[in-house]
């Protein structure tokens, strides 16, 4: 366009602000989406959730007894880790301090409650990861360490390491102060006669000629709740949002009943059982390992909200409902974005979780519906 003066120039220049300026407004706001933030009394920045584990959890399958045991531990833990986000501590210390209280409890598929190997065995899992800076911390095949989720942020905090095992992770244990405890520390009853009870199935359809099946959820669906077996698919796990925008995740386990020594599931590996990053979600997984670790659970949830925009539960619900399931495997997640909305996704019977409500208050559930 050829401008033949003053007047031209001016109306041109007119246009342009017209234009140009609510477009580049509008833009902004695009990219900065209002999204509501689960408020506590507190402070409007601050979320906390946790689970317990996921797997073949009916309504009557635990005793009057068992069910309130769980869910006041459930809420001791939530409460616990709410409350140092209200103090000021950082969402890791959150994480940290709600993960080795579930250890600490036998109820819960970590630490002291931790199932046993096909030989006898403990071997503990565990990882921690930081959304400031995507560091991150796990271990796996511990045998003496009494909180693993510890361990696991001392690799990723005092090392330059993201993972350490076995013999090696133990030693960086007791180089650190970390405490390390006989092996006898984590044997139960309960743990103990499930993996007697798994065996013997095992050995009954051995000499029946049928091949040991996985444990799988089909065959549990048709059991009568009184014959419901010993949960295999135990975890526990934590995401925290402090009130410096900070996000972090960790998990723990022992791991699945009756598993092959060395065998390692999806809790310490980050991107499968753990993933936390500011710019999207923290996540922590429970369920059958080996499927969690195939499909990248954790991360693929994140990378569904980072790439295609989703909200964090509808991410959670195609991953947890669609990809696992189609895949064969069972379990379930808890998040929670940036802005502090959260998510709560399983396709297994039930799950143990609880989190702190928009009114500061602990709600806890563990079955289905």
């Amino acid at each position: 366009m050829k401008i033949r003066g003053c007047k031209d120039l001016v109306a041109v220049l007119l246009v342009a602000a017209f234009v140009i300026f609510p477009v580049a407004s509008f833009a902004q706001k695009a990219a900065k989406p209002e999204i509501k933030q689960l408020q506590g009394p507190q402070n409007p920045r601050i979320g906390f959730i946790i689970h317990g584990g996921a797997g073949v959890i009916r309504k009557g399958s635990l005793t009057p007894e068992q069910e309130k045991a769980y869910r006041d531990k459930l809420t001791e833990v939530v409460t616990a880790g709410y409350k140092a986000l209200q103090d000021g501590k950082s969402s890791l210390d959150a994480v940290e301090i709600a993960i080795r209280m579930m250890e600490d409890d036998p109820l819960f598929n970590a630490g002291k409650g931790a199932v046993f190997t096909t030989d006898g065995k403990n071997e503990l899992d565990a990882s921690i990861m930081n959304g400031k800076d995507l560091s991150a911390g796990a271990v796996a095949g511990l045998h003496h360490v009494k909180n693993p989720i510890t361990l696991a942020r001392a690799v990723m905090e005092k090392s330059p390491h993201v993972m350490m095992i076995g013999d090696g992770a133990e030693k960086f244990a007791k180089e650190q102060g970390i405490e390390l405890v006989d092996e006898k520390y984590f044997f139960t009853q309960r743990r103990w006669d499930g993996l007697q009870r798994v065996k013997k199935e095992e050995e009954e359809k051995k000499k029946a000629g049928e091949k040991p099946a996985p444990p799988a959820k089909p065959s549990y669906a048709e059991m009568p709740t009184s014959q419901l077996p010993e949960n295999r698919f135990g975890t526990v796990g934590a995401v925290a949002l402090d009130r410096y925008g900070n996000i972090a995740a960790g998990t723990s386990t022992g791991g699945m009943t009756n598993k092959k020594y060395g065998r390692v599931g999806d809790a310490p590996i980050i991107g499968a059982g753990t993933y936390a990053n500011n710019a999207t979600c923290g996540v922590s997984g429970t369920g059958w390992g080996e499927y969690f670790i195939r499909l990248g659970v954790a991360r693929d949830i994140s990378s569904l909200m980072e790439y295609r925009a989703m909200p964090i539960q509808a991410a959670t619900d195609l991953v947890i409902h669609t990809k696992l399931q189609n895949a064969g495997g069972d379990g379930g997640v808890i998040a929670m974005d940036k802005f502090g909305n959260m998510a709560i996704s399983f396709n297994s019977e039930g799950m143990y979780r609880a989190y702190i409500d928009k009114d500061g208050k602990p709600v806890v559930e563990i079955y289905k519906n």
